[in-house]
Protein backbone atom coordinates (compact mmCIF):
# COMPACT_ATOMS: atom_id res chain seq x y z
CA UNK A 1 0.00 0.00 0.00
CA UNK A 2 1.73 3.54 -0.88
CA UNK A 3 -0.67 5.84 1.59
CA UNK A 4 -1.69 3.08 3.85
CA UNK A 5 -5.16 4.32 4.04
CA UNK A 6 -8.39 2.61 4.92
CA UNK A 7 -9.74 3.88 1.33
CA UNK A 8 -7.13 2.28 -0.85
CA UNK A 9 -6.93 -1.22 1.21
CA UNK A 10 -10.62 -1.14 -0.01
CA UNK A 11 -10.32 0.05 -3.58
CA UNK A 12 -7.59 -3.27 -3.73
CA UNK A 13 -10.09 -5.48 -2.49
CA UNK A 14 -12.72 -4.23 -4.74
CA UNK A 15 -10.56 -4.67 -7.55
CA UNK A 16 -9.11 -8.34 -6.61
CA UNK A 17 -12.46 -9.72 -5.87
CA UNK A 18 -14.56 -8.77 -9.22
CA UNK A 19 -17.87 -8.29 -8.31
CA UNK A 20 -20.46 -11.26 -8.68
CA UNK A 21 -23.14 -12.89 -7.06
CA UNK A 22 -21.65 -16.18 -6.06
CA UNK A 23 -19.15 -14.62 -3.90
CA UNK A 24 -19.59 -15.40 0.10
CA UNK A 25 -17.14 -13.22 2.02
CA UNK A 26 -15.80 -13.68 5.38
CA UNK A 27 -13.47 -11.38 7.26
CA UNK A 28 -12.24 -10.85 10.89
CA UNK A 29 -11.95 -7.65 12.33
CA UNK A 30 -10.33 -4.96 9.87
CA UNK A 31 -11.28 -7.84 7.20
CA UNK A 32 -14.84 -7.95 9.15
CA UNK A 33 -15.01 -4.02 7.97
CA UNK A 34 -14.04 -4.70 4.48
CA UNK A 35 -16.27 -7.80 4.04
CA UNK A 36 -19.17 -5.71 5.65
CA UNK A 37 -18.44 -2.57 3.22
CA UNK A 38 -18.20 -4.71 0.30
CA UNK A 39 -21.58 -6.32 0.81
CA UNK A 40 -23.11 -3.08 1.54
CA UNK A 41 -22.07 -1.96 -2.17
CA UNK A 42 -21.97 -5.21 -3.75
CA UNK A 43 -24.68 -8.14 -4.17
CA UNK A 44 -23.11 -11.11 -2.34
CA UNK A 45 -24.06 -14.66 -1.40
CA UNK A 46 -23.95 -14.78 2.51
CA UNK A 47 -21.19 -12.55 4.51
CA UNK A 48 -19.77 -13.77 8.03
CA UNK A 49 -17.95 -11.12 10.07
CA UNK A 50 -15.73 -11.97 12.92
CA UNK A 51 -15.11 -9.50 15.81
CA UNK A 52 -16.66 -6.83 13.81
CA UNK A 53 -17.10 -3.07 13.86
CA UNK A 54 -19.65 -0.67 11.80
CA UNK A 55 -19.01 2.49 13.58
CA UNK A 56 -15.68 2.58 14.39
CA UNK A 57 -14.95 3.69 17.90
CA UNK A 58 -12.79 6.67 17.79
CA UNK A 59 -11.65 6.68 20.82
CA UNK A 60 -10.21 2.89 20.89
CA UNK A 61 -8.41 4.07 17.61
CA UNK A 62 -6.61 6.84 19.07
CA UNK A 63 -5.45 4.81 22.18
CA UNK A 64 -4.24 1.99 19.18
CA UNK A 65 -2.22 4.97 17.66
CA UNK A 66 -0.62 6.03 20.88
CA UNK A 67 -0.06 2.93 21.50
CA UNK A 68 1.47 2.01 17.80
CA UNK A 69 3.50 5.51 18.01
CA UNK A 70 5.20 3.74 21.14
CA UNK A 71 6.27 0.19 19.80
CA UNK A 72 9.14 -0.03 17.71
CA UNK A 73 8.93 -0.57 14.50
CA UNK A 74 10.13 -4.15 14.10
CA UNK A 75 6.79 -5.22 15.71
CA UNK A 76 4.89 -4.17 12.41
CA UNK A 77 7.16 -5.99 9.97
CA UNK A 78 4.95 -8.99 10.57
CA UNK A 79 1.67 -7.34 9.65
CA UNK A 80 3.15 -6.65 6.41
CA UNK A 81 2.39 -2.69 6.79
CA UNK A 82 5.07 -0.12 8.10
CA UNK A 83 4.65 1.64 11.98
CA UNK A 84 3.24 4.45 9.51
CA UNK A 85 1.22 2.81 7.47
CA UNK A 86 -0.23 1.13 10.55
CA UNK A 87 -0.89 4.61 12.02
CA UNK A 88 -2.54 6.06 9.03
CA UNK A 89 -4.52 3.48 8.57
CA UNK A 90 -6.58 3.67 11.86
CA UNK A 91 -6.28 7.18 11.45
CA UNK A 92 -8.08 6.64 8.00
CA UNK A 93 -10.60 4.76 10.09
CA UNK A 94 -12.12 6.89 12.25
CA UNK A 95 -15.07 8.42 10.18
CA UNK A 96 -16.17 4.93 9.19
CA UNK A 97 -19.62 4.59 9.79
CA UNK A 98 -22.30 1.70 8.45
CA UNK A 99 -25.16 2.54 10.31
CA UNK A 100 -27.21 4.04 7.76
CA UNK A 101 -26.35 1.31 5.38
CA UNK A 102 -27.20 -1.56 7.14
CA UNK A 103 -30.24 -1.60 5.33
CA UNK A 104 -28.80 -2.79 1.75
CA UNK A 105 -27.81 -5.71 3.35
CA UNK A 106 -29.75 -9.16 1.18
CA UNK A 107 -27.48 -11.66 2.08
CA UNK A 108 -27.89 -14.05 4.90
CA UNK A 109 -25.27 -12.73 8.02
CA UNK A 110 -23.41 -14.08 10.50
CA UNK A 111 -21.58 -12.40 13.36
CA UNK A 112 -19.15 -14.23 15.21
CA UNK A 113 -17.12 -12.60 18.23
CA UNK A 114 -15.30 -14.29 20.79
CA UNK A 115 -16.62 -13.85 24.16
CA UNK A 116 -14.18 -12.63 25.93
CA UNK A 117 -13.57 -10.07 23.43
CA UNK A 118 -14.51 -7.01 25.11
CA UNK A 119 -14.01 -4.05 22.67
CA UNK A 120 -16.34 -5.77 19.71
CA UNK A 121 -18.97 -7.92 21.89
CA UNK A 122 -21.03 -4.85 22.21
CA UNK A 123 -20.42 -3.83 18.48
CA UNK A 124 -21.20 -7.18 17.34
CA UNK A 125 -24.36 -7.04 19.70
CA UNK A 126 -25.68 -3.79 18.05
CA UNK A 127 -24.96 -4.89 14.38
CA UNK A 128 -27.04 -7.93 14.98
CA UNK A 129 -29.88 -6.10 16.11
CA UNK A 130 -29.74 -3.89 13.22
CA UNK A 131 -29.76 -6.56 10.36
CA UNK A 132 -33.20 -8.80 10.13
CA UNK A 133 -31.61 -11.77 8.80
CA UNK A 134 -28.28 -11.54 11.13
CA UNK A 135 -27.75 -14.45 12.82
CA UNK A 136 -25.52 -13.73 15.86
CA UNK A 137 -22.76 -16.01 18.29
CA UNK A 138 -19.85 -16.15 20.91
CA UNK A 139 -17.07 -18.30 20.61
CA UNK A 140 -16.75 -19.73 24.06
CA UNK A 141 -13.42 -19.26 25.78
CA UNK A 142 -12.20 -17.32 22.50
CA UNK A 143 -10.95 -14.00 22.68
CA UNK A 144 -10.71 -11.42 19.49
CA UNK A 145 -8.49 -13.54 17.77
CA UNK A 146 -10.88 -16.38 17.39
CA UNK A 147 -9.27 -18.18 14.82
CA UNK A 148 -6.32 -18.59 16.97
CA UNK A 149 -8.30 -18.83 20.58
CA UNK A 150 -10.83 -21.34 19.17
CA UNK A 151 -10.11 -22.56 15.54
CA UNK A 152 -12.31 -26.20 16.24
CA UNK A 153 -15.28 -24.15 17.26
CA UNK A 154 -14.78 -21.25 14.99
CA UNK A 155 -14.61 -23.70 12.05
CA UNK A 156 -17.70 -25.80 13.03
CA UNK A 157 -19.62 -22.61 13.51
CA UNK A 158 -18.94 -21.33 9.85
CA UNK A 159 -20.05 -25.00 8.60
CA UNK A 160 -22.86 -25.12 10.65
CA UNK A 161 -23.85 -22.09 8.76
CA UNK A 162 -23.26 -22.73 5.60
CA UNK A 163 -25.26 -26.21 5.73
CA UNK A 164 -28.38 -24.15 6.51
CA UNK A 165 -27.84 -21.70 3.44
Amino acid sequence: MEDGTYEELYERVCAYSKPHTDLHLCGLSLGAVLALQYAIEHEVKSLILIAPQYKMPKHLLRMQNIIFRLLPRRMFSQMGLTKEQMITLTRSMEQLDFTGELTKLRCPVYILCGEKDSANRKAAKRLAGQIPQAQLCFISGAGHEVNLDAPKALADCIEAFYDKL
